[in-house]
């Protein structure tokens, strides 16, 4: 008799393989961190896309303000560049009116030293024939039409003596009325040239005086149109602390810079006479 033998297998065999075996908490942690990867990874890239974009945006700003700048900057040049050959072209056509109006202005200047040459030759001539006429006349200006007296000044129509002796105004007043003349009225440009060129160094009297109506008047008694042009800086100031008796300051004269200043008229000073030629 054969004896048969079988292992002997619990009832829950089939179980054992078919039953999973139990999770440990670090293979749950595990599968979780697989499954958020994924996930993570795309919430990354879609940050760093909209970093990107960002950056993007705020660079393709930046680009069209340089364009913008440099378009600028262009037109400005090209106006600048307009300007410039505007100005060039100017600068050509003055080039061309000076050279132009060079021979004219040439011909201008030459024409004006010729009229000063024949205006001084001109003056030489008329004081050669006074001082023929003087010769003639013994001295006297009898007949000597347009000629001034011996040691008297021509100026325009009228002759100018400078007194060398020092007088009060009236003094020399009646000294200027006492040789046909009269203290000089000045009222031409070219009068007051005259006087400036002799004023240096010196003080003299002259037609002017505002004693007899408290206006200033010439010695005629035509009245005098004022000119703070023709006096010093201030003047006429009327000054009574002059220490020359009662009074204030009532006769001009021409001070060393060739302009009027009021002064007492009993001061003693040279003077200029006058006289029609």
């Amino acid at each position: 008799m054969t004896t048969e033998y079988h292992d002997e297998v619990d009832d829950d065999s089939s179980s054992f393989w078919n039953k999973n075996p139990p999770l440990s908490p670090r293979s749950g942690a595990s599968r979780l961190t697989r499954r958020l990867f994924p996930i993570l990874t795309l919430a990354a890239i879609l940050i760093l896309t909209i970093a990107l974009g960002a950056s993007y945006s705020r660079m393709t700003s930046r680009l069209w303000s340089a364009e913008q700048s440099i378009s600028n900057i262009s037109q400005s040049l090209s106006s600048i560049q307009q300007l410039t050959a505007d100005a060039a072209k100017d600068l050509e056509r003055l080039k061309f009116a000076v050279a132009s109006n060079k021979d004219e202005l040439r011909s201008t200047s030459e024409a004006l030293k010729q009229l000063a040459t024949l205006d001084a030759i001109s003056r030489a001539v008329a004081t050669l024939q006074c001082s023929i006429q003087h010769i003639v006349n013994n001295g006297s200006t009898t007949g000597s039409s347009g000629c001034c007296p011996l040691n008297w000044e021509k100026v325009g129509s009228s002759c100018y003596l400078f007194g060398q002796s020092l007088l009060s105004w009236h003094d020399a007043r009646d000294w200027c009325n006492g040789h046909e003349s009269h203290l000089a009225i000045i009222l031409t440009d070219e009068e007051w040239e005259f006087v400036q060129r002799h004023a240096p160094g010196h003080f003299f009297w002259v037609g002017l005086s505002d004693e007899r109506t408290g206006s200033w008047e010439w010695v005629n008694q035509t009245p005098y149109v004022m000119n703070r042009r023709h006096w010093r800086p201030g003047q006429p100031d009327s000054w009574t602390h002059h220490g020359l008796g009662p009074g204030d300051e009532d006769c001009a004269h021409v001070h060393t810079d060739g302009r009027l200043n009021d002064l007492h008229c009993s001061s003693r000073l040279g003077f200029l006479c006058q006289r029609h030629a």
